[in-house]
């Protein structure tokens, strides 16, 4: 590390040292006064602290771990410390976390448009927050076409834009659902209009220009409107004015010059396993002009003045952040996350190997969260009817490259008719920027709060036309032709409301929960579903180093030697529900193992069985495939003839941990055992047949 980065750390330290929990209590040592900031330490390792926010959806003020919030986007800090929040969803307010941690609102009650003082304003979806130097919070009121000014002592005005969507420069400006909003050193407010797909400036009188971007998304390096951004959510200001750009499905980071010309600084390239920056939506920058990246799914991401990037928190189950929508630099170095996806408010800081270590992230949704209410509707006509389940949370799926353990499966597959709606199942309201996805291609999908619905044309019939235009954008290509479909951050939907229709994947894939927490859909209670079938265990292996099952056999029992490696307990099995084909094949929900002796009883250590696969929650880790799953496994494709469902029950996946282990023989002295398997759905019911296992050890 460098003389710079030491002292860096040097600091931190004695900040800590010198203050309470929260990073806003944080006051700088006498050093850093004299000194100025430290030089930004690049590529940083990331802790995550919790702020606020016990991570269930709702609104509670009040002692900041047990506060709640529905959908907090953005964040900023004022200059006593402060940290403000734009707390979107139901809620429609700005939130205050203080230095002692209380948090408490700021202005807004119900969701409108309304200018006034405190609870009497009303916001639609606000999202991106920034303070100017006099102390004044600046929103980017999303659903309200507008951005919004609230004076310290609370009053909130409209500087721009009337509440519809539109494009217009002026002094009658208007805006398409903004997301993202920044201050200059010159009080200039810049905005990601990121439906008009342009980066806008309001002066200090009022007036409203276009800095960058033209009339339709594209992806484009230029002058002004002869550059092209794809649905802009975030912008930063460095001290030269120049401003930077979250270019979210162009997956790129884009800078200005203060006269308008557009260059590229990091981008995604088509078949990066590891791009440098994937779906960008939050943006903050350092005193010294290195750049922080708050991703949609893969967290946080540090870009350092020379380009290069750095992951600051990761993908791991211990560090997932949900969705990273809001993002600030505080004064000392620290990273304040508005983590959108998991209702919480975080602080990332440097790791500290003597303090952090056993000390676990909070991080994700509370296990308490609730599921969206759905009074137990399918998302097919007859809601209330019974519709076949063709797929469950934690199957091994494959590729179309022969790769049988490409991925988990992460929801519900409901099957149903080429060209049959889709409706929604819940009331509910878009929280992401990005809602909808994959115009044309198998894995379409839309995502309102909570629920994804995928495999359907997003909001078009199957010929292609729009099913409401007021909700469903459809936006066309250099030929016309249509490219995609949007649905703005904000916009509403009620249980029943028609969503799509199904493409030629004939199912509906549901999923619930965010981004790396999705939970078992099945919980959602669907009318008329029933499970009366118990798991059917096919074989009971165990495995050798090479994968290959071990099958020397004598009176009946599998022999191998306590001098034997350790080895995989590897288990096929499968379930069934009620009504179902009988050829539908579906995962398990839970799997484990136990020793007993001939007699059938538990073994010292076994007395329970360990139960060491469980699909309530879905593992983040891209490699918990290959961890929950044998080498034999798979559905190459969905629809292919051959299902099988190799468990290894020596590995662990349960409750988002991931662990590889082995059984060894040496434990156990030589003798006759049984391995009895416990294989279990998510309706309770247990394998009887099967289940047991002889072996010799010798």
């Amino acid at each position: 590390m460098s003389r710079n980065g030491w002292l860096m750390v040097v600091l931190v330290a004695a900040a800590a040292a010198l203050a309470a929990t929260w990073v806003f209590e944080r006051r700088p040592p006498v050093a850093q006064a004299v000194l100025g900031p430290a030089p930004t330490t690049i590529g940083w390792a990331g802790h995550i602290d919790l702020i606020a926010g016990d991570g269930i959806p709702g609104l509670r003020d009040g002692a900041a771990i047990q506060a709640r919030f529905a959908d907090p986007y953005g964040v900023a800090v004022a200059k006593d410390g402060a940290v403000f929040v734009s707390d979107a969803g139901d809620n429609n307010r700005i939130r205050r976390i203080a230095r002692d941690g209380t948090v408490s609102t700021v202005a807004g009650s119900v969701e409108g448009f309304a200018d006034g003082i405190g609870v009497a304003a009303a916001f639609d979806t606000p999202s991106g927050l920034a303070f100017d130097r006099g102390g004044n919070l600046y929103v980017a009121d999303t659903g309200n076409h507008a951005i919004r000014k609230v004076t310290p002592q609370g009053a909130v005005s409209t500087i721009a834009g009337n509440g519809t969507p539109g494009f217009a420069d002026g002094a009658q400006a208007r805006f398409d659902g903004p997301t993202g909003v920044a201050v200059g050193a010159d009080g200039r407010v810049y905005v990601a209009d990121t439906y008009n797909d342009r980066i806008r400036v309001i002066a200090p009188d009022g007036s409203v220009s276009t800095l960058a971007g033209g009339e339709r998304p594209g992806d484009a390096d230029g002058v002004g409107t002869l550059a092209r951004f794809d649905t802009p959510t975030a912008v930063a200001v460095d001290a030269m004015n120049r401003v930077y750009v979250a270019d979210l499905r162009n997956n790129a980071i884009r800078r200005i010059t203060p006269t308008g010309e557009v260059t590229t600084l990091a981008r995604a390239m088509p078949g990066d396993e590891h791009p440098p920056v994937h779906r960008p939506l939050s943006l903050a920058i350092a005193h010294d002009g290195v750049l922080y990246v708050g991703e949609m799914y893969r967290g946080l991401v540090q870009f350092a003045r020379d380009g290069s990037a750095h992951q600051i928190t990761g993908q791991t189950q211990a560090q997932r952040l949900s969705r990273a929508s809001g993002l600030v630099v505080a004064d000392d170095g620290t990273l304040l996350v508005a983590d959108a996806g998991s209702w919480r408010v975080h602080r990332v800081r440097p790791v500290d190997a003597s303090r952090d270590a056993g000390t676990p992230q909070v991080v994700g949704p509370s296990p308490d969260a609730p599921l969206p209410a759905t009074g137990g509707r399918w998302p097919l006509a007859p809601q209330d009817g019974w519709h076949e389940v063709v797929g469950t949370l934690g199957e091994v799926r494959g590729n179309y490259q022969r790769e049988s353990r490409d991925h988990l499966h992460g929801g519900l597959d409901i099957r149903g008719d080429v060209g049959q709606q889709v409706l929604a199942i819940a009331d509910g309201k878009v929280s992401s920027p990005y809602a909808a996805w994959g115009f044309g291609e198998l894995g379409e999908g839309l995502a309102i709060d909570t629920l994804g619905y995928i495999h359907m044309r997003v909001g078009r019939t199957p010929r292609g036309e729009p099913l409401d235009a007021s909700r469903f954008l459809i936006v066309p290509g250099d030929d016309g032709k249509p490219e995609r479909v949007r649905v703005r951050r904000g916009t509403r939907f009620a249980a029943g409301d028609a969503l799509g229709t199904i493409n030629g994947m004939a199912h509906v894939h549901l999923s619930v929960g965010a981004s790396g927490y999705e939970r078992n859909a099945v919980a959602l209670g669907f009318v008329n579903y029933a499970d009366h079938y118990a798991p059917r265990i096919d074989r009971i292996e165990l495995l050798d180093a090479r994968d290959q099952p071990l099958t020397v056999r004598r009176d009946g029992r599998l022999v191998l030697s306590r001098a034997t490696p350790g080895v995989q307990i590897a288990v096929d099995a499968w379930d069934q529900v009620d009504r179902n084909l009988p050829r539908r094949r579906l995962g398990l929900h839970a799997l484990g193992y136990q020793w007993l002796d001939t007699t059938g009883a538990p073994l010292p250590g076994y007395e329970q069985p360990r139960m060491t696969i469980e699909f309530n929650r879905m593992p983040a880790d891209p490699d918990a495939v290959k961890i929950a799953y044998g080498p034999s496994s798979g559905i190459t494709v969905h629809g292919s003839a051959i299902t099988r469902f190799q468990y290894l029950v020596t590995n662990t996946v349960r409750d988002g941990v991931l662990a590889t282990g082995q059984w060894q023989p040496g434990e156990l002295p030589a003798g006759d055992y049984v391995l009895r398997i416990t294989a279990q759905d998510y309706s309770g019911n247990f394998a009887t047949a099967g289940r047991d296992l002889k072996v010799r050890l010798e």
